[in-house]
């Protein structure tokens, strides 16, 4: 990656910067009128100003982006998708880059994309507090040491993950799951013992949790494979500064099983190990579409 490259893709981040300040400014006036008009017509009436809101700050990205990485996009499976359907979004995890390509290829195609966040992560200046007005669902997982502890905690999070939840029943809404859980790395890989080449293992607990938490909404996955250049950076600034010169991204739309979503991960053995198959197969599946996009030598 050149200087040049480093330039380009710093100007972009302040571009970004300075779009994320002037729409939040109206994000959070319609935020506030939400906690003041209680009502539901004007909850969902206001609910889908803040996506009309948060859509154009992607938009504005988006052409931010382009004016700087100049990426040639290469997009198959994403010909018929529906903004009336309910969807939960995978996505082989690879670099900071694969939120801005989620966000280039869903933006204004699927409903808006949200996110399970960490309770930490409304504490971040600016995007916190966007996220909460946008009702993206903010997780508390409690570790093992904790439910030892306290046993009156088990179950807690995922009470409070479908709470956060009921929202999303006013209309459409896409929600994202990476379902490594981390960007992958060869280190990552070996550490894991990961079954895959270009895979890290999925983390069936997390999709089963979603799916759960959901009670039954999300009914279609669009399974998405990023696939960047061969021998170029992954990196967020050679995203956005232009040193790849295309990004290819396969989607494939699949019908989630009805029994996802209505299993007990944690404490059904028989559920848990159908569950894992599933994933498991929908990811060797994913690896081997890697494998054949991999020139060798």
């Amino acid at each position: 990656m050149t200087i040049w490259h480093k330039i380009r893709g710093i100007l972009a981040l302040i571009g970004i910067l300075i779009n994320t300040f002037l729409l939040c400014l109206p994000l959070y006036a319609f935020a506030l009128l939400r906690l003041v008009l209680r009502f539901e017509k004007a909850q969902i009436l206001l609910s889908r100003i803040l996506v009309v809101i948060a859509e154009t700050w992607i938009a504005n990205n988006n052409a931010i982006i382009a004016l700087t990485s100049q990426i040639k996009w290469r997009i198959s499976g994403m010909d018929a998708p529906s903004k009336d359907q309910w969807y939960l979004v995978t996505c082989n995890h690879q670099s900071w880059a694969d939120i801005l390509v989620l966000q280039r290829i869903s933006n204004r195609q699927i409903p808006f994309l949200k996110f399970f966040l960490k309770q930490e992560l409304i504490k971040v200046p600016l995007l916190g507090l966007a996220w909460w007005a946008l009702d993206f669902p903010f997780m508390k997982r409690y570790s093992k040491a904790e439910l030892e502890k306290n046993p009156s905690l088990k179950g807690k999070d995922l009470e409070t993950t479908r709470k956060a939840c009921e929202k999303f029943a006013y209309f459409p809404t896409s929600v994202m799951n990476f379902f490594e859980g981390t960007r992958f790395d060869t280190e990552k890989q070996v550490k894991q013992g990961s079954p895959y080449r270009h895979l890290l293992k999925p983390k069936a607990g997390g999709a089963a949790f979603t799916l759960n938490a959901m009670s039954g909404h999300l009914r279609n996955l669009l399974d998405v494979t990023i696939i960047y250049p061969p021998g170029t950076p992954r990196s967020l600034l050679a995203f956005l500064g232009g040193a790849m010169d295309e990004v290819e991204i396969v989607v494939q739309q699949r019908v989630i099983p009805a029994w996802a979503s209505e299993g007990n991960y944690e404490d059904d053995a028989a559920f848990r190990a159908r569950f894992q198959q599933w994933i498991g197969e929908l990811w060797a599946e994913k690896d081997a579409l890697l494998e054949s996009k991999t020139p060798h030598a």
